[in-house]
């Protein structure tokens, strides 16, 4: 019980993820994998994603966690049920929560996704909203140059808020009340996006919900952490650590105040 919960993603967004399940269970180590020598997944084909997403599990099994987060939208579109059918551990995903998190929230049954290209292609979240809802009416649009500024940690830029506003115009048009985050990176520019989209929408980050999943899960298999040692997380990236770790210790700012974190950077690539 006292093996670590593996969270992966393209590269900082998962720490959204990582985030909630530090505030959630603190008692729960965490091993965290951002690709950012790879990032962005959303353009890449869908075999390569495929391949990178198994070729990152294979390296977290090392650790014997006891479930695998994938935090990347992208890739759990496209490689969740791939890893999920030949690992007997859980295997949790950032779409269906998000999903759930966006229907309880809409009042007129309009929601809105951005997201990667990749993830928009696959169709993910509308087949996720429309299987708990079918009268849902979803509109998505691809956000291609968001990943980008983030991993770079331009959050509040004059050029972020540029991108944002002609990257969205269209979404204006369309009556929707509740948007989905539908990339574990574009909390990061929630601000900027809530000021763009206006305050009758409402941001859905898969994030929390992602948290409480784990949480429901771990407690039913009767697989959470009872030490009352403080864990120790370990966060690796794959590309340049400096970028990462800064935009890191800002975003994790008050989790890892109190909790001892590793950063490292594996040779995998």
């Amino acid at each position: 019980m006292q093996q670590a919960i593996a969270i992966l993603d393209s590269g900082v967004g998962g720490l959204t993820v990582a985030k909630e399940v530090m505030r959630q269970l603190p008692q729960e180590k965490i091993i965290y994998f951002g690709d950012t020598a790879r990032t962005p997944y959303g353009p890449r084909p869908a075999e390569e994603i495929s391949r990178f997403t198994h070729q990152i599990v294979d390296y977290l099994l090392q650790f014997q966690p006891k479930m695998i987060v994938v935090a990347c939208n992208t890739a759990t579109a496209i490689a969740i049920e791939e890893i999920r059918a030949r690992l007997t551990i859980p295997v949790v995903g950032v779409i269906h929560p998000g999903a759930r998190a966006a229907i309880k929230t809409t009042r007129n049954h309009h929601i809105g996704v951005i997201g990667t290209e990749g993830t928009i292609k696959s169709s993910a979240y509308e087949h996720a909203l429309r299987q708990i809802s079918p009268q849902i009416q979803v509109v998505s649009l691809a956000c291609p140059s968001f990943v980008p500024l983030v991993e770079r940690g331009m959050f509040r830029t004059d050029e972020t808020t540029r991108v944002v506003e002609e990257s969205l115009s269209e979404l204006r048009n369309y009556p929707i009340d509740s948007l989905i985050l539908g990339c574990t990176h574009y909390p990061f520019l929630a601000d900027i996006i809530g000021s763009v989209m206006g305050s009758r929408v409402t941001l859905i980050s898969s994030a929390d919900e992602t948290a409480r999943e784990i949480s429901t899960i771990l407690y039913h298999k009767g697989m959470l952490a009872t030490s009352n040692i403080v864990p120790v997380h370990q966060f690796f990236c794959s590309g340049e650590p400096r970028m990462f770790k800064s935009i890191a210790q800002t975003w994790l700012n008050e989790q890892i105040k109190v909790t001892p974190v590793v950063w490292q950077v594996p040779n995998i690539i």
